[in-house]
């Protein structure tokens, strides 16, 4: 085994390097970029709650909360549309900006994120680094985000300069999770893993006894 691609559980990374000593570890993207968004989303209810509820302000922090977590070039910026919450015509980008200029700590850990998802799928190891040592005011979580980078350095790095990822593994246990809340739990342990073989087209069916066909 030469790597082993994880999220930045600690757990398991004592297993793997008690399993696996020479296997390099290698942080999945998907779960960096997943710690940032949850930290810039935490840190925008802390400022939302700041302003009164009726307040424009707000309104913008408050419905369209899920602009804040894609990327900026995603964004709506040629044709603005009504929005009854804060009674304004505005761009999808509109709303962002003006939302994160209610907060200095929330406009620069948003710019951060988006410069650091911006580097990981390019692999630039270099500005990544320069972003998970950033100076500047950020709310309390993302720093303790930035901080978590910075003790598991040398595998976040790999995880933006390498190809893997371990995507596979995470939907096939989502799938298992899914299948478990269906069905409200499984009391036998036979059925659920045919269950899942099921899912997965995996089960073969025994061929009926010729005996029987014949009589």
């Amino acid at each position: 085994v030469k790597t082993v691609t994880m999220d930045l559980n600690f757990y398991y990374q004592d297993i793997v390097r008690a399993c696996f000593p020479n296997a390099q570890i290698v942080i999945d993207r998907f779960h960096m970029i997943q710690m940032l968004t949850r930290s810039l989303n935490s840190l925008r209810v802390q400022v939302m709650n700041t302003f009164d509820k009726r307040s424009r302000q707000y309104q913008l922090l408050k419905s369209p909360w899920k602009l804040y977590l894609k990327k900026f070039d995603e964004l709506e910026k040629v044709h603005p549309r009504y929005n009854w919450h804060y009674k304004d015509c505005l761009t999808q980008s509109q709303v962002v900006t003006e939302g994160i200029n209610t907060s200095t700590a929330l406009e620069n850990s948003y710019n951060l994120m988006q410069s650091f998802i911006q580097a990981v799928e390019t692999g630039n190891t270099h500005e990544l680094k320069s972003l998970i040592n950033c100076q500047d005011q950020i709310g309390t979580l993302m720093h303790k985000t930035l901080l978590t980078f910075k003790h598991n350095l040398t595998a976040v790095l790999k995880g933006a300069a390498l190809p893997y990822s371990n995507g596979c593994l995470e939907g096939f246990n989502r799938k298992i999770k899914q299948i478990e809340r269906t069905a409200f739990g499984y009391s036998n342990f036979i059925n659920l893993l045919t269950r899942i073989r099921l899912e997965e087209n995996q089960y073969t069916e025994k061929e009926p006894n010729s005996l029987l066909m014949t009589a």
